[in-house]
């Protein structure tokens, strides 16, 4: 048998795809065991940093801590300058290239298998045309080792043989579609009737909020509708055309476009194909990854227990790689040139010498997760399910079955009081549907991968592996054969991608309150709503309260009745905006003398505020008062109905009613202070008193007070309604559950308190 050739020589190599997973490896590898080449790597700048600082990065990951250790820190600088070239720019925008190469490594291409359609060929193909273009411009004829992925033969079974793609597609008429496809999408996505459709959505759920969150949360509906349209795209027309999603649709045009413009032109082409490719099992050393590759997240996802059952067929061959068998295969095929316009085509997967069944890959990582359970957010340690493989109607029946419980659930909590039982129900609802989302995804996802019944053919690189010099066959070589899956798996892998997530299952959760003391600061504020946040009533409330004291008391029961009788017509202004149902309620008040209110309020209305103030909240008032933070009360009501708490704050910002000969008028005397008012208001207050902002404080139970607290840097959601209850989950924020206590404050403290701050 010839051996074949292991060493590059002098060789000028040119690396696209460097900074991504098998690019670090590649790199690294030219580094340490081909000390003789020179690297030219194509690095895209991002913003001010520029290609050559990105490389510098790059060389401090951990992928190149051996060599840095062995070469010795005061050399590198000098291997660089020596051996490595930088090349700004993308395969969008190739500059020209190098008319010296000898070999050039495509390993570039999009990481996501669901992108949007446009973004998987502009990526995939697209930059692979634009790769072929360059080096023929370039006057350069170098053999071409274009790295792919052994599924590009698309929707099949039986054996996929180490040759050419047989398929009669237009690849270069679906590339120029497909990058029209967003054009057409977007301006679908601008007709009337789906803007308004965007539009009627959120002022529904947004409406409370202000004008200005409406039209956000509609545009980002619309982007978010188009991103989505654009994926169902890319995923109809792989699997119209055979394949089994976009990714590896254009991975396969992109082999084609490597044969018809550098093979056929008379130039060397070499396409290597791996399979699933994961951590290394050797080199650079046991275990290195970089990021979480294609078996990952779903094994993860068992590991935190998101996944009861799951479709793969037990049968089916997962067909994982390490690595540094790919990184390998690609540097033997580098050295060992194809024949000039004879493409030859290297699957690098285990299936055929090493199957790894998925019911084996199952049992090892069951096995791997009852021995290392993951932590629970709270306490304890997660017990993860058994698989029984009923097959993927009875998953997707149960799926579809959980789906429709959770969201009847969840409709029915949302219209319940919000309390601090349901607060915490909903969280609970609301993470099993996120869960219950996770295993759709993967379900839609992996399903191709897990229920494969193919098997890749590797004659060409076993022989390649082969006629290696037996001597370096251990370092350099690729004998899948070699692969204890158990000790892999077990001793290697799983720990590799575990110890990336353990840190973040140890950060608080969103409910969880702050501990520690509120730093001293004199340039910040904290900024409290009134009603539902520091005082347990609303404007309807206060109002009675006002008109019991205020009111005979034959007189009473018809206004009760009245004001019954309004309760629809203030329910829907209070869905629609929350001003305009201010606006609305405190119409109320027309007629009523102002010396009469005030007297009201200094008295039995007075009291019954203060008995429900919520002495948590005023603990917290004197808190920041004592870390010199500037308190400010905000209220959409007006100011003469605050004046019993007052003296409690630095500030008090209310509205003010119109009054005509001492009689109220029931018109405000400026729009109320509510959401985005609130928000423009607090802008203006910051500029004016030179308060920071990203330092300060605000406490909100309603979701109008969302886009006024999310300006704060720490912003909390006291006793929340429903939907910032949901905001203040996602964002992670804090929530409290403040009560009102046995006994409220009395004025005498109240007066201390003023005097005292």
């Amino acid at each position: 048998m010839t051996k074949a050739a292991t060493d590059l020589g002098k060789a000028h190599v040119f690396l696209t795809g460097g900074t991504g997973f098998v690019g670090q490896a590649i790199l690294e590898r030219l580094l340490t065991s081909h000390p003789d080449t020179t690297i030219s790597l194509l690095i895209r700048g991002k913003g001010s940093t520029t290609g050559a600082d990105r490389l510098k990065t790059l060389l401090r990951k951990p992928v190149f801590s051996q060599w840095r250790e062995r070469v010795g820190e005061d050399a590198i600088a000098d291997i660089v300058a020596r051996r490595v070239r930088v090349i700004e720019g993308g395969l969008g925008v190739l500059p020209d290239l190098p008319g010296d190469l000898d070999v050039v490594i495509h390993s570039a291409s999009t990481v996501s298998f669901d992108p949007p359609i446009d973004q998987a060929f502009e990526t995939n193909v697209g930059g692979a045309v634009g790769l072929y273009e360059a080096l023929l411009k370039s006057g350069s004829d170098p053999h071409v080792v274009h790295v792919s992925t052994a599924y590009v033969g698309g929707i099949r079974k039986g054996v996929v043989p180490e040759a050419s793609l047989e398929h009669e597609v237009d690849w270069r008429a679906e590339y120029e579609a497909a990058l029209g496809a967003r054009g057409r999408v977007e301006m679908a996505s601008r007709q009337p009737d789906t803007l308004r459709g965007y539009i009627t959505d959120a002022r529904a759920r947004h409406g409370k909020e202000g004008p200005q969150a409406v039209s956000k949360a509609a545009e980002a509906a619309r982007i978010e509708a188009v991103q989505a349209t654009l994926v169902d795209y890319g995923r109809m027309r792989a699997e119209s055309l055979g394949w089994t999603d976009v990714y590896t649709l254009t991975k396969a045009f992109a082999e084609r476009a490597a044969e018809t413009m550098w093979a056929q032109g008379g130039h060397r082409l070499s396409i290597v194909r791996p399979a699933i490719i994961e951590s290394a099992l050797r080199h650079p050393y046991p275990g290195w990854i970089d990021g979480f590759k294609v078996a990952d997240p779903l094994i993860l996802a068992y590991g935190r227990g998101m996944l009861p059952e799951f479709p793969g067929l037990p049968d089916s061959v997962l067909d994982l790689i390490p690595v540094d068998y790919v990184v390998n295969v690609i540097l033997a095929v580098a050295a060992n040139p194809s024949p000039v316009a004879e493409p030859e085509y290297f699957h690098v997967s285990s299936g055929a010498g090493n199957p790894l069944p998925f019911h084996r890959m199952f049992r090892n990582v069951n096995e791997f997760f009852v021995q290392n359970p993951m932590p629970q957010a709270d306490e304890g340690h997660i017990r993860v399910p058994e698989w029984k493989f009923p097959g993927g109607r009875k998953v997707e029946r149960a799926l579809a079955a959980k789906e429709r419980a959770n969201n009847q659930l969840e409709r029915l909590l949302e219209r319940l009081p919000s309390t601090a039982r349901t607060r915490v129900r909903l969280a609970r609802v609301q993470k099993n549907r996120k869960n219950l989302e996770s295993l759709r995804n993967f379900t839609d996802l992996y399903r191709a991968y897990v229920q494969t019944e193919v098997i890749f053919d590797d004659s060409k690189t076993r022989a390649l592996h082969a006629s290696l010099p037996v001597k370096l066959q251990k370092d350099r070589g690729f004998d899948v054969g070699e692969i204890d899956w158990e000790d892999y798996l077990q001793n290697v892998h799983f720990p590799s991608i575990t110890a990336m997530t353990r840190a973040f299952s140890k950060r608080p959760a969103a409910s969880e309150s702050a501990a520690k003391a509120l730093p001293k600061r004199t340039d910040v504020v904290a900024v409290f709503d009134m009603e539902g946040t520091v005082v347990d009533s609303n404007i309807v409330q206060q109002y009675l309260w006002v008109r019991s004291a205020g009111f005979r008391k034959a007189a009473w029961p018809g206004e009760f009745l009245r004001l019954l009788g309004s309760l629809p017509r203030y329910l829907r202004a209070e869905r629609h905006d929350r001003g305009e149902f201010i606006r609305v309620f405190l119409r109320r008040y027309s007629g009523m003398p102002v010396a009469r209110l005030d007297r009201v309020v200094t008295g039995g209305y007075g009291s019954t505020l203060l008995r429900h103030t919520m002495p948590a909240a005023i603990d917290r008032v004197k808190e920041h008062r004592a870390a010199g933070h500037r308190t400010i009360l905000v209220t959409g009501s007006i100011g003469t109905l605050v004046g019993p708490i007052a003296g409690l704050f630095d500030e008090v910002v209310a509205g003010s009613m119109d009054a005509k000969d001492g009689i109220l008028t029931g018109y405000l005397a400026k729009p109320p202070l509510v959401d985005e008012a609130r928000a423009a208001w607090l802008r203006q207050y910051a500029v004016k008193n030179g308060i920071n902002l990203s330092q300060s404080y605000g406490y909100g139970d309603s979701h109008a007070d969302l886009v006024w607290l999310e300006l704060l840097g720490n912003p909390s959601a006291v006793n929340p309604d429903t939907n910032l209850s949901r905001e203040a989950q996602r964002r992670r924020w804090r929530i409290y559950n403040w009560k009102r206590g046995s006994h409220g404050l009395t004025q005498n403290e109240i007066d201390s308190e003023t005097r005292t701050g």
